[in-house]
């Protein structure tokens, strides 16, 4: 994991659990991949899920495009780079590519994700530290 030029990047192992039959990546894994790294680079601000819960707050996903260019295979090493390219009082949008071992970019993803108090399910403003840690890091 590296954090440098406001862009955080995550490294995973494409395993037989992220494969069809043929040894190539299900296509919703990218989905996966891309919510590991946005929830890690999270940590390495020092925000943690378990804050978000005793918050009685959430980030949920309002809307996803994802742009598949070529195909991961079984025992890739993909790295994910995540930037946030907007930030508002209560969303922000995380743009993240995923490459391949080769430097082959593979999928572009871009998340909208909104901030939701979990009570009342309702959009919430992001919380200051929350807000700080994110801003810095753009």
């Amino acid at each position: 994991m590296t954090n440098n030029n406001n862009a955080f990047s995550y490294q995973l192992r494409v395993y037989y659990e992220d494969t069809d039959a043929g040894g190539i990546v299900y296509y919703a894994n990218y989905l996966k991949f891309a919510e590991r790294a946005r929830t890690e680079w999270l940590r390495a601000l020092g925000i943690k899920q378990s804050f978000f819960l005793e918050q009685k707050l959430g980030f949920v996903v309002r809307k996803v495009e994802m742009d598949n260019k070529a195909s991961a295979k079984l025992d890739d090493l993909l790295t994910i780079t995540t930037t946030i390219t907007n930030l508002k009082k209560a969303s922000l949008v995380f743009s993240q590519v995923i490459e391949n071992q080769h430097g082959d970019v593979l999928c572009n993803v871009s998340v909208l994700v909104a901030s939701v108090n979990l009570e009342r399910a309702k959009p919430c403003a992001i919380p200051e530290q929350i807000l700080g840690a994110l801003s810095s890091a753009r």
